[in-house]
């Protein structure tokens, strides 16, 4: 679903990706970890379209990003670390202008809103702006829109920023039900638990380079560490990386 090729962008001098080669499988729920400034973000703006590569390719169910973005973008239901939103617009008004972008029939989009909105426990605030929400809704609500048409990859940079507990059981269930139904999701946190509950896969990025990818017991191995979770893999990977 998701090949990067030799992908690499920089800024000036800076490296924030450099030469990363990666492929992500249908049906699969990848975790993409790393310190601040590692470069997280900036893969996952290349991922979406958001941002051109220096070098290297973006494919997505075999389309060029560079090629036919916009083709690859409506594949895609992006959800941002710090969505933009516009508040002086309703919940349910900003769900019809995603929704008319992406192209989505009158009749989808009723049907789609209503289970997506009852999903998020949105429906009774649907026609109030958006600016009398709080963090957490909006973060709800960005969620939404990236679901309305039915993606068949989400890429998503820290998804429970915001959100209460009951929230994160919600999303945690979501993204599983997703996944099991076939969509692929990729996601970018500095949540390492969540990443080992819910991830088939992650991967470690660190100053710009893919340093491992692997399930929990490859990156044990890879860091030569027996009964370990993820967080302790974590400081020993990127921490040799760092001292080289």
């Amino acid at each position: 679903m998701i090949d990067l090729i030799n992908l690499s962008k920089h800024f000036g001098n800076i490296k924030a990706v450099d030469i990363l080669n990666l492929s992500v499988s249908s049906g699969e729920l990848f975790g993409f970890i790393g310190p601040n400034g590692a470069g997280k973000t900036t893969t996952i703006q290349m991922i979406g379209g958001l941002l051109a590569p220096t070098e290297g390719s973006v494919i997505i169910d075999g389309i060029d990003m560079a090629k036919e973005p916009e083709k690859a973008k409506k594949k895609i239901g992006l959800i941002p670390d710090r969505p933009f939103l516009y508040e002086k617009l309703t919940g349910m008004e900003f769900l019809k202008f995603t929704a008319d972008l992406y192209e989505v029939s009158e009749e989808a989009f009723l049907e789609n809103t209503e289970k997506i909105l009852n999903m998020f426990s949105l429906i009774d605030r649907a026609h109030e702006l958006i600016e009398s929400y709080s963090h957490g809704m909006k973060q709800r609500l960005i969620m939404s829109a990236a679901l309305l048409h039915e993606p068949l990859l989400i890429v998503v940079d820290e998804p429970m920023v915001g959100l209460d507990p009951r929230g994160i059981k919600m999303v945690k269930n979501l993204f599983r039900s997703l996944v099991a139904k076939g969509t692929t999701i990729f996601m970018s946190t500095h949540t390492l638990r969540l990443a080992e509950d819910v991830c088939d896969r992650i991967g470690i990025i660190n100053n710009g380079k893919l340093i491992a990818t692997g399930t929990i017991n490859e990156l044990k191995h890879t860091a030569q560490i027996g009964e370990a979770d993820l967080e302790e893999v974590f400081f020993q990977l990127t921490e040799e990386e760092i001292s080289l």
